[in-house]
């Protein structure tokens, strides 16, 4: 009854009558079982043995196992996850979901007992919403975890992440098509869209699924690039990128694959028979451009398919009979004789002989001697020979040998006499006396002409104008300047066009020539003062003009300012040019007008020769012939990939007086005689030098790998009015000036960059830049290009001499209503690299998207006068210089220095400076306008172990 009630209580299952019942059948079974256990142990105690003094305990309940863990889980759009676990023995299961444990109502759970090992299985799941999942912020993932319980302890699943499925629209690198030779590797680059799970890749070729296990031809790549290891004609075909997860499928722009074949020539056939039986004729022989033929655009075969050799069989020629002889003398027979013979012309290459008699007898007494009679013989009948020795040449044959000997010595006479003729006449002429001995010293020593003028001739004032000879005390005259050759338009002369002169007359005053030059003038008269030589009225207006003809040029791409021995910087404004004038590069007291300017005009840049290109822009700086104590440095934009291998052979060119392009120095062959140093950054190069002038840097490639960078930049017009729309794609130089010369044009134009312009490595692959349209909505707009796309020449794109090279796109809109426009141009060098733009624009639009802070040279700093200019003082320049010139036992001196700012390729430039420090550091002031780092510059003297006071002082400035 005590049971009973303690059931009733617990669960209220069991009624009380019933419970009494079931006890008391339990007591009955017990007894029963009590006593067959006493017999069964009085058998063991009788046969077997004693019964042991305990019994073994239940085993203790294990921990608990999962037979189910959770899995990964990702959620697609709105649709919930279950997770699910499933561990025995089990007393208690739960998710813990982020570190919270997930509340009970949220469980569904399910037990039973094993049937095999009898223990307790609990299953569990719950469902994860897309908000749950959302609402986490935090570094990790949204996860759950799965925890089951015994009474031996815990066991915790391991973590299953939830996240929400996607797969984005675009590509992040489509294929590209190709155009490929046959048995080429061809390489088609796929980057599927960003998602999560992430996205499996596929290839289609035409629109059916590769497997490289078929068609051991293909391989893909681990990062989803589909390689075609030897193109066959079959591999022609339309490419498709396929990626895929459990959210959606995206496929990629289709590439077109096109294994073309270069003809090639079959074998030569025999030659054939003449044309002509006899005379001039050919024979011919032939080949086809079968062995190959060309196909898909291959190329066709280079020479001739028809080779002709010109023939001349021999004609046979007939004979014919020459006129018959004169009759001989009368024989005793009363008979005399004539002949002729087969030779006009004789029988030859097996034409027939002559037909008739050879030799004809007559009565030569009419007909009183009887005894006459005709013999005539064929010449078939007897031999020629019989008769050929009894006749003598013919009266007619002597004549015409003597006539052609008279007429060949009369020739030899009247040549001789025509001879001598010439002869003598050639050394009369040579006889006659000289009479004016001014012919032969070209007039440089005085002789008297005209009489009448030489009382005047000492009084009369010097003609300066036509002599070109610097003199010193009294100066003469020439007696007669007009009869003589003046010095100035000599071709002695003619290689010293900038030769600056001062001519002194005899009371040492000094009349000031065109383009004097303060070295020279300082050299000529120490005494004179330089304030007098620069202030003389001639010099001021030259340098008045100088201006005036500086200022008329375009602001945009140059600048011009007065500078004294401070020195200064002349910037033009967005272009990658500059001029930088050190302090102490004037000379003292000096003050010089100098410009630097870009030249735009065609016939400003260098010829280029094949493989050689044109790297960066022609810079024009001055005035040229300027005294100038130390190097100044010009600073240019250039376009050449220099990695560190030797792919270029890059030449310094100036522009001379004879407008002509002269080699100046090949970067990386300087020495003590070239008179400039080139230092080439990744993108600039800066040229010291002590001589202005214009100059530009040519490239020489040395290989197929040499490269250089492209600017490639899309333009359209701002609105368009009219139903077609042009799209203009530019392939210049990368050089900052290059850009802002087209945008400067457009915006004249009215036109807008489309996208912004990227950079393309164009490689000495002789292979063309081609240029195509894609993915252009056929419903709204069409294409009025012919052909799948346009191709510029390597040449052209390669040799930099063409400025704006550019290609443009035609489309066509079928209604006035169409103002959006979304398309792709692709630009890619054929076999190389290339670029795809999207575009995506408004034709109303009237907002001009040109960036105008490459337009506007006002809103930029041009010229820096003074200490304003440099970014390191005059006094610390001073101190470095002073303590770093000098030579160091320890090595800690400039040439440390030039080590640790890479400008150490030739250090012997710098030694031949009065301050190699100096040098260095105005280099480094041109590498890092306008923001240069003096910290940076502190470390590095800090580096080479130069504790001084100049380190501090660096860093406070």
């Amino acid at each position: 009854m005590g049971y009973g009630a303690q059931t009733d209580r617990e669960g209220g299952r069991v009624p009380r009558s019933s419970a009494e019942m079931l006890l008391t059948a339990s007591w009955l079974v017990l007894f029963l079982l009590v006593d067959i256990g006493v017999a069964q142990v009085d058998d063991d105690f009788i046969g077997l043995g004693d019964l042991p003094e305990t019994f073994p305990s239940d085993p203790p309940e294990p921990l608990p196992v999962f037979l189910m863990e959770p899995e990964e889980a990702y959620i697609v759009k709105n649709k919930p996850v279950n997770l699910y676990c499933k561990a025995t023995p089990a007393t208690q299961i739960y998710f813990k979901c982020n570190s919270e444990w997930v509340h009970q109502k949220e469980h569904t759970v399910e037990e039973r007992v094993d049937e095999n090992s009898g223990l307790v299985v609990r299953e569990a799941s719950i469902e994860i919403t897309r908000q749950q999942v959302e609402e986490l912020f935090g570094p990790e993932d949204f996860w759950c975890q799965c925890v089951a319980w015994s009474s031996a302890g815990t066991t915790k699943s391991r973590k299953a992440h939830v996240r929400i499925a996607y797969l984005r629209k675009t590509f992040d690198q489509e294929p590209l098509g190709k155009e490929v030779s046959l048995e080429q590797e061809v390489l088609l680059q796929c980057r599927p869209p960003e998602g999560i799970p992430a996205a499996e890749v596929e290839w289609l070729k035409n629109e059916e699924v590769i497997d490289p296990a078929d068609d051991r031809n293909f391989y893909i790549t681990i990062d989803h690039n589909l390689i075609i290891k030897q193109a066959r004609l079959s591999d022609t075909a339309n490419y498709t990128c396929v990626a895929k997860n459990i959210v959606a499928k995206r496929r990629s722009t289709t590439a077109t694959v096109i294994v073309y074949v270069n003809g090639g020539w079959s074998t030569w056939t025999e030659w054939s028979v003449c044309n002509s039986r006899c005379g001039r004729g050919y024979q011919k022989r032939t080949r086809s451009c079968t062995n190959p033929a060309p196909l898909n655009g291959g190329a066709i075969c280079e020479g001739q398919g028809i080779q002709k050799l010109a023939c001349n069989p021999l004609c046979p020629v007939d004979g014919l009979w020459t006129e018959w002889s004169k009759w001989s003398t009368c024989g005793t027979e009363c008979t005399h004789w004539r002949r002729r013979e087969c030779s006009a012309p004789a029988p030859k290459n097996g034409g027939k002989d002559c037909e008739g008699m050879v030799l004809q007898s007559k009565n030569c007494t009419d007909g009183l001697c009887m005894q006459s009679s005709l013999y005539q013989k064929s010449s078939e009948a007897k031999d020629k020979s019989d008769f050929g020795n009894s006749l003598a040449p013919s009266t007619d044959d002597v004549a015409l040998y003597v006539g052609i000997v008279i007429a060949v010595i009369m020739c030899l006479v009247i040549s001789v006499v025509v001879a001598l003729f010439i002869y003598r006449k050639n050394h009369r002429d040579f006889d006659s006396d000289i009479i004016d001995t001014s012919a032969l010293n070209g007039g440089f020593q005085p002789v008297s002409i005209k009489t009448a003028r030489k009382a005047d001739l000492l009084t009369a004032p010097p003609d300066l104008t036509s002599a070109a000879a610097m003199y010193r005390g009294p100066v003469y005259a020439l007696h007669d300047v007009a009869d003589k050759i003046p010095m100035t338009n000599s071709p002695l002369l003619d290689p010293l066009p900038n030769l600056k002169i001062k001519v002194y007359n005899s009371s040492g005053l000094v009349t000031p020539q065109d383009d004097l030059g303060g070295e020279f003038s300082s050299k000529l008269s120490p005494k004179l003062p330089h304030c007098l030589l620069d202030n003389s009225d001639s010099t001021m207006g030259r340098r008045t003009q100088t201006q005036t003809l500086l200022r008329t040029r375009d602001p945009s791409c140059t600048a011009l300012g007065s500078f004294s021995s401070q020195g200064g910087h002349l910037i033009v404004p967005n272009s990658g040019v500059s001029l930088l004038i050190p302090a102490g590069a004037i000379p003292q007291g000096r003050v010089y007008e100098m410009y630097v300017t870009v030249q735009r005009k065609d016939n400003m840049r260098p010829s280029v020769d094949d493989g050689q290109t044109v790297l960066g822009p022609v810079v024009s700086c001055g005035p040229p012939g300027a005294l100038l104590t130390r190097p100044v440095i010009i600073t240019m934009h250039h376009c050449a990939v220099c990695d560190g291998q030797q792919d270029w052979l890059i030449q310094l060119k100036n522009h001379s007086q004879q407008n002509q392009w002269e080699d100046v120095v090949v970067v990386g062959e300087e020495n003590f005689t070239t008179p400039c140093y080139i230092q080439m950054d990744d993108e600039a190069c800066h040229i010291l030098t002590e001589t202005l002038g214009t100059y530009c840097l040519v490239g020489q490639s040395l290989s197929a790998s040499t490269t250089k960078r492209l600017k490639l930049a899309i333009f359209g017009p701002v609105t368009c009015p009219a139903m077609e729309y042009h799209i203009r794609v530019y392939c210049l130089d990368d050089t900052q000036d290059a850009l802002k010369e087209v945008l400067q044009m457009e915006k004249q134009m009215g036109g807008k960059l489309l996208d912004e312009p990227k950079t393309l490595n164009f490689k000495d692959s002789t292979h063309n830049l081609r240029l195509s349209i894609h993915d252009v909505p056929h419903t709204l707009w069409k294409s009025k290009l012919l052909a799948k796309y346009q191709e510029l020449s390597f040449q052209q794109v390669w040799c930099g001499s063409q400025r704006n090279l550019h290609c443009c796109f035609t489309l066509e809109r079928f209604s006035a209503s169409t103002v959006d426009l979304a398309c792709k141009i692709c630009v890619r060098q054929v076999e190389g690299e290339g670029q795809i733009f999207q575009l995506d624009t408004t034709l109303s639009e009237d907002s001009q998207s040109i960036d105008t802070s490459l337009l506007d040279p006002a809103s930029n700093i041009t010229t820096l006068v003074g200490p304003n200019a440099f970014r390191i003082p005059v006094s610390i320049r001073q101190k470095l210089c002073g303590s770093l010139d000098a030579p160091q036992t320890r090595g800690n001196d400039w040439r440390m220095l030039a080590h640790k700012l890479n400008l150490d390729r030739y250090l012997n430039y710098f030694a031949t400076k009065s301050s190699p420090t100096g040098v260095i550091l105005d280099l480094w002031e041109a590498q890092h306008f306008p923001d240069g780092n003096l910290s940076r510059l502190a470390q590095v003297l800090e580096e080479m172990g130069r504790h001084d006071s100049l380190v501090p002082a660096v860093t406070e400035h």
